[in-house]
């Protein structure tokens, strides 16, 4: 009798399917690919074909080009081969998407990143039966268990309003995580304006072409200190401490990551407020997906493996660790 998923070979540049003829999330071009988001360590240029969500192509051929894509949306089913293959969605980024596969009555469900907390610029995750999970553990850790995102974006307003002959700074990566904070702002009631650095405009703009209402925001670039006292500042984190930071009126600086829980990150970063807002599952919300979905074998690709996978096996799930060498935490 084969094992679980032995029609699934994981090797170090994607998972791939014979029986498709395709690769999930390769790290390298391939003739056929099908992609879970935007994010670069998942998405990469120059595939024969690619198979993902609209909005992931959209920031695909923002990113790379012209991409040889075929949309699938939420819900879709496609035959690749003798593959049947289902989008829903992650609760990551915008087009984020779990890849359900089914193949001689197995289900195979690839979570790609994903989180189980609101997110006013994504669908949320939707928990799919399967007979093998496979999972990412970028906070797999029971350290990690993330604050309530309200509170975090209270405390980025209330260093605002104590400081108004300064600016607050947020360092946010370009995809996904500058769009939620401004979003988590507005649904707080900080209608103002907020600026951005040049290198977060395209995908603003993006995500405005596909129905998020950021409100008002304009380019902090070119503009004097003056101009944005009392402000919210976003940019890319390593803008933060660089010579473009320094015509900033005083800026009080922060960062939105879950992996500033640690103390010594936020000291690496020279982060004044740390903000602790993430797009991936913390403990709490990856062993809870897992109790949900109720799988017969788990599959970690990337990130603190050893604990998630000792976890599953105390409750008698079986579980490894894959060894897929592409995938990066930092930019969270």
């Amino acid at each position: 009798m084969l094992r679980p998923g032995a029609w699934i070979e994981p090797k170090p540049e994607g998972l791939y399917l014979p029986a498709a003829d395709a690769w999930i999330d390769p790290s390298t071009p391939q003739q056929r690919a099908l992609v879970t988001h935007g994010h670069a360590d998942h998405a990469r240029g120059g595939h024969g074909a690619v198979l993902a969500t609209p909005e992931t192509l959209a920031i695909m051929e923002c990113r790379y080009g012209p991409q040889s894509g075929q949309p699938v949306g939420y819900g879709e089913t496609v035959r690749i081969g003798e593959v049947e293959a289902r989008f829903v969605p992650a609760g990551h980024v915008l087009g984020s998407a779990q890849i359900v596969l089914d193949y001689r009555g197995e289900r195979i469900v690839v979570s790609g990143d994903y989180k189980r907390r609101p997110d006013p610029t994504c669908p949320p995750f939707e928990p799919v039966p399967c007979d093998v999970f496979i999972t990412e553990a970028t906070f797999g850790l029971p350290v990690f268990r993330h604050p309530d995102t309200g509170s975090e974006i209270d405390r980025l307003l209330h260093a605002l309003h104590a400081n108004p002959e300064r600016c607050v700074l947020v360092g946010a990566y370009a995809l996904g995580k500058a769009q939620r904070l401004i979003m988590e702002l507005r649904g707080r009631g900080h209608d103002a304006p907020i600026f951005i650095h040049g290198a977060l405009q395209r995908l603003c703009d993006l995500y405005r072409d596909w129905g998020i209402p950021l409100g008002e925001l304009r380019p902090a670039t070119g503009l004097k200190a003056a101009e944005m006292k009392g402000a919210i500042v976003l940019s890319p984190p390593g803008a933060l401490n660089d010579r473009w930071s320094r015509r900033l009126p005083d800026p009080i600086t922060a960062m939105a990551s879950g992996w500033m829980r640690t103390r010594q990150r936020a000291r690496q970063k020279n982060v004044e407020l740390p903000l602790v807002v993430s797009d991936h599952a913390d403990w709490d919300e990856l062993t809870t997906t897992i109790a949900e979905i109720a799988p017969a074998e788990v599959w970690v690709t990337h990130g603190r493996d050893d604990a998630l996978v000792h976890w599953c096996m105390t409750r008698q799930i079986k579980a490894r660790a894959l060894a897929l060498a592409h995938y990066e935490d930092e930019d969270e």
